[in-house]
């Protein structure tokens, strides 16, 4: 299938529950206060979020109150108005060449997908002509370095890891001395999964950013988290936490083909506003993309192709 078709069929629960809200709504045809209201609830329960889903209603209902609209309208002009606020983070990752290496730092709850979307990113480097490195700072769990060092051989890389229960922070420092060493445009650094809760664990992941700023003081210049979009709302308190500890530059969005949540992605980029660099609808090596605003909001309200409204 191409992106487009996994992309549709990943977001089809989403799409579904969406749309049997406005069917649902819509059998007596005209916009009123009661039709706006039950659309809003459509929207929260795909977790959209309160204020993304007020704010989306608003716009929409502008000039459309007390007119007949038919269910096709409906799906274009709040496919439009998703667009508007998922445009803006709609931004793929920027190597810095004056950063050599570029350090990223990925992190993330367990089981949100890190290692493998440190594998998909390190296919899209090198077809872009970089020299990549990867790092497995999560030295307590050694079915994460192989599954990290499979992703090096599969895709050419040099590799860094350290001893078992080793500190993830020297495996760090080691990684941007060897990546310098080698002369390599990026380093992908790859952390425990940690929940958002574990003060412990978040005081880690900023003793490892400490350790890397002694051997480069402006590394790493990204961090990214990558989150799980079947927590749904969860995903809005993962980012409240990692942001605050360690100061997140951009988002990672996976699963999103397990889903009726994939409301979420509008609802972090109305909190935050924080680069969303790519999506993943699946676990193949095609199913990490880039994020682009439009194509996700027409599949998300199940809108058609032709012009939104």
């Amino acid at each position: 299938m191409s992106w487009l078709a996994r992309l549709k069929a990943g977001l089809s629960k989403t799409s579904s529950n969406i749309t049997e809200g406005i069917t649902g709504i819509f059998t007596k045809r005209k916009l009123d206060a009661e039709a706006l209201e039950q659309l809003e609830m459509a929207l929260i329960q795909a977790d959209v979020g309160t204020a993304a889903a007020a704010r989306i209603v608003s716009a929409f209902s502008k000039n459309r109150l007390d007119k007949e609209i038919t269910e096709e309208e409906i799906r274009q002009t709040l496919a439009a108005e998703m667009a508007v606020l998922l445009e803006p983070v709609a931004k793929p990752l920027v190597i810095d060449a004056n950063h050599k290496p570029f350090v990223v730092l990925v992190v993330g709850v367990n089981g949100n997908g890190k290692t493998t979307t440190i594998g998909k990113f390190t296919r899209w480097l090198k077809a872009e002509g970089k020299t990549v490195m990867l790092a497995a700072a999560d030295t307590f769990r050694a079915a994460a370095v192989e599954q990290l060092k499979v992703w090096a051989d599969r895709n050419a890389c040099p590799f860094v890891s350290g001893a078992d229960n080793a500190d993830p922070a020297s495996v760090a420092y080691k990684a941007i001395e060897e990546a310098r060493a080698q002369k390599c445009d990026v380093l992908l650094v790859d952390s425990a999964g940690r929940l958002q809760n574990k003060s412990n664990l978040m005081a880690e992941l900023q003793k490892i950013i400490k350790v890397m700023k002694k051997v480069d003081e402006t590394a790493p210049h990204a961090v990214i988290l990558v989150l799980d979009a079947t927590t749904g709302q969860n995903a809005i308190s993962q980012v409240e936490v990692f942001k605050s500890m360690v100061n997140v530059t951009g988002l990672v969005v996976t699963k999103l083909d397990g889903t009726a949540k994939g409301g979420v992605l509008v609802a972090l980029a109305e909190k935050f506003k924080l680069p969303v660099h790519a999506i993943g609808v699946g676990e193949g090596i095609e199913d990490l993309q880039p994020f682009t605003a439009e194509d996700y909001a027409r599949n998300l309200v199940g809108a058609s192709l032709s012009k939104a409204a």
